[in-house]
Order: structure tokens, then sequence, then C-alpha cells
């Protein structure tokens, strides 16, 4: 086949040249050096087909030998060309900025996942809204959850990369829940698609120091945001009352394999842009007593009352062009505590079960000898997860959670809720993930919408399919 070839591509070389020659004689009025430069050009080229024809010929070098003794980066074969039975090799080569390009990217995924489901109210509420819920906010509704990309670059140190960072993008429902409050956010519009957006850096002393600094999503609470590592598709009434996210710095110091220490200066909860100048901090730790068992415990000292307000632009404090403040005289400085702790155990190689408690307590001011009412707002309560892999593509799980809101700091009305979860999981292929739910609500106080305007009722029961489809190199949890 090659010698084929050969003769074909040597006697393309010669009728070129041919060509040429016909050419300079049918152009005789054409001045001689246009003439002269064309048959340079032409030349060049039967050339250049002759070294190609060269190679091709039976016994001599390949061109993957010559392009290696040469130093060419990359000599790739065409599957396609030898499933043809041609065996013609192809030869890209990569200039040096190529491969810094390239090795740049290395251990850097890029990830997509799309969260989508249907739930089904049988309170038939007005607006068809589910009341306290995070993420499926819609009954009767086909709904888009949320649509993400994950950049993902992480630290390294045995590859002697010790900076890394992340980019979450996000988009659709869940991006409203998340970042569309204005009583947090002075300009939620500029932050609403940015989850999460941190450099990474592990300082080279003891075990090595993990420092973050950008925004990222809060560890207080078991449950995260993307819903393929939940153990159900609805959230907790936890994950909805505990911070969504921080932005400031964080530093996680292991002191042995067993243990990690945790510390947090953030803005505040859910804030970007500080609305007040008080620096909000955690302290706490990871604990792994047992190969099986990991414990989070920690606490979170807050001052979540703003110290200005926004106003028309024609206030004398502006920040940029169409926002100004106002200042509060006195402002509000009541602190907030935040108590969280949450263990996971995996008993067996298919149970897995965890238990979380949490207590907080907000006051509206600080020092009640000026006068000021200080009473504390307090919410308590907790909740325990179990879940069962059957097989490789069938999963059992179900939580139960009860939450004290005796000031109404979390729903408004001071009262007791409760809820039970049930979901059955069915993996149709890697990356693709169908998930059924049964979920019921209860109070001891009337707080869900029924189809009645101006009517609630104590429960609300409903039924969800949730489809999540993500695919990228990052392994694990997102």
């Amino acid at each position: 086949m090659r010698s084929h070839l050969a003769c074909i591509l040597m006697a393309f070389a010669y009728l070129s040249y041919g060509h040429a020659q016909q050419t300079i004689a049918d152009q005789s009025n054409a001045s001689a050096e246009d003439l002269q430069r064309r048959v340079k050009r032409l030349e060049a080229e039967v050339t250049e087909l002759k070294q190609i024809v060269k190679q091709l010929q039976p016994g001599a070098p390949s061109v993957q030998s010559d392009a290696a003794s040469r130093g060419d980066s990359v000599v790739a074969e065409d599957p396609s060309a030898k499933a043809q039975g041609q065996g013609i090799s192809t030869v890209a080569s990569l200039s040096a900025e190529d491969r810094k390009s390239l090795d740049f990217l290395n251990g850097t995924s890029i990830n997509i996942g799309l969260d989508t489901y249907y739930a089904y109210n049988f309170n038939h509420p007005v607006g068809r809204v589910n009341l306290l819920r995070a993420y499926d906010v819609l009954s009767n509704e086909f709904s888009l959850n949320q649509a993400s990309v994950v950049f993902d670059h992480p630290t390294d140190v045995a590859a002697g990369r010790r900076w890394g960072g992340r980019l979450d993008l996000q988009f659709g429902q869940a991006t409203d829940t998340l970042q569309g409050n204005p009583s947090n956010e002075p300009r939620p519009a500029i932050y609403r698609n940015i989850f999460q957006a941190y450099g990474t850096y592990v300082v080279p002393v003891g075990k090595g120091v993990t420092v973050d600094f950008g925004k990222w999503g809060s560890a207080l609470g078991i449950e995260g945001n993307y819903s393929k590592d939940q153990f159900n598709y609805s959230r907790a009434y936890w994950f909805d009352f505990l911070p969504f996210y921080h932005m400031g710095f964080r530093v996680g110091v292991p002191i042995n394999d067993s243990l990690t220490l945790n510390y947090w200066i953030v803005n505040g909860t859910n804030q970007v842009e500080a609305t007040n100048g008080f620096k909000d901090e955690l302290f706490g730790f990871t604990a792994k007593p047992r190969r099986t068992v990991t414990w989070t415990a920690s606490y979170y000292l807050g001052q979540e009352h703003p110290d200005r307000i926004v106003v028309s632009p024609t206030s004398p404090i502006p920040v940029q062009s169409g926002l100004s403040f106002q200042a509060l005289r006195p402002a509000p400085d009541g602190r907030t505590h935040i108590f969280d702790s949450y263990v996971t155990w995996q008993t067996t190689p298919k149970l897995t079960l965890e238990l979380e408690g949490d207590y907080v307590v907000q006051r509206l001011w600080k020092n009640a000898a000026l006068g000021r009412s200080s009473a504390p707002s307090v919410v308590g309560g907790g909740a325990a997860y179990a879940r069962y892999q059957l097989s490789r593509k069938i999963a059992l799980a179900a939580r139960t959670e009860y939450l004290s809101d005796a000031n109404g700091l979390f729903s408004g009305v001071n009262q007791a809720l409760k809820e039970a979860t049930a979901t059955f999981d069915y993996n149709l292929a890697d990356g693709f993930l169908m998930r059924y739910e049964w979920r019921r609500d209860f109070s001891n106080q009337p707080s869900f919408l029924s189809d009645v305007q101006g009517v609630l009722r104590k429960q609300q029961n409903t039924a969800t399919v949730g489809l999540m489809w993500w695919w990228g190199r990052k392994e694990g949890a997102w």
C-alpha cells in the first residue's frame, strides 16, 4: 500500500512540475520576475512532496522514527485510517507554549451538573408553592432546580503544587434561594451566579496548613448544595435555616491523621459584602476517631444586624453609581451564636448513619443595661439520617428531623416543626441518577398553604421525582 501511495505522490510531483513549465510557456506575456517567483514556489512544493514520497518508500525510516529523532512532542496514528486498513500516520507537534498550557491544566477538572425535578403537593397549595422548602419550592411543575458548572484545580503537594482554586457557577431556582435575599446582600445580582470562588494555598508548616480565601459553601450543617451528593432529594429545615455561604478566610490545621482544627473569619452569614463592620468567626474541629467515623463540631460567633440601610442615590454616602447607604444610629449589635455538630458512621459497606444537632441563639441588642430589649431568639433540634445501598444501582434512604422555633426566628411562627422523608434511588448509569421521594411535614401550628387563600394547615405531604445528570473528571462529592 505504501509503495502504491508513493507512486501516486511521485506522479503528482512530476505533474506539478510539468504544470509549472507549461504555465511559464502560457504566461509569456507576464513579467519575468513574476514567473520566476511562481516557479520557485512550485519547485519548493515538489521538493516537499519528494521528501514525503521518500518516507513512504518500503524500507524507509517511519515518520514516527524521524519525528522522534527530531524531538517532536506528539506522534499519533489515526485510528480511523488504521481501521480502514490504510495505516497512514499523522504527526501533530506541540510547541513549547502549547505544552506549557497543557501542563497548567494538568489536574484541572471541568464538571457540569443538571438537577431537575417534578414535585406534587397534596395540599394543592395556592400559587403551587411548597412552604419551608429550600430547593424543591414548586408544586405540580416541571422544574429546573439547578444547572452547575464547576472548575476545580486542587492542590497536589506530592507533585509540588501547593496552590489551587475552585469556581462554581450556578443557575436556576436554587440560585435564587441561595443568593436572592437583599436583606443580606446589598447587591445580590453581582454575585448571584457565583456559588463558590476561592483560592487555596497549603502552607509548608507541620502537616501542611490549608488556607482558603474567597467565597465558599458553608460547612455548618451536614447537608450541602449538590443534590446528587445528599441522602435525600429535598433538604432539611436545618439546611434552609443555617448559613448557605461565607466570604473571607478559612484555615484547616491538621494535628494528626485523626484531628484537624478549623478556623474562619468572614464577613457574615450569606454575605459577600458585609452589612456591618463586625467580622464573624468559627472555631471547630473535624475528627476521625475510627476509620468509619467522622465527627465535625463547630461554634460560630456572628453579628448579623446591619448598621446601614440602602437609600436613594441622593444620600451623601455613595458606594457605587446607583447605590447609597444611610447609617443607622444606634445600630443593633446583638450577637448570633451557632452550635453545630454532626457525625457520619459507615457501619457496614452498605449502611451509613448520620446524626446532626444544632442550637442557635440570636439577640437584637448586646447590652440590656442600656434599656434596650435583649431577649434571645432560640432555635434548637436536629436530624437523623440512614442510607442503605441495596445494589450498585439501587439505594434506600430516610430522614427525620425536629426544629423548635420558639421565637419564630426561622419560620416567623412560634412552633415545633417536624418532617419525615423516604427516598428511593435508581442509578440508571454513571452520572445519571433518578430519585423518588415521599415527604411529610407537620407542625403544632397551622403553617402550610392549602387550596384556599388565607387558610393554613398543620401538615403537607409531597411526592417528588428528581432527575440528576453530571459529567466531568471530578471524583466523589462536589
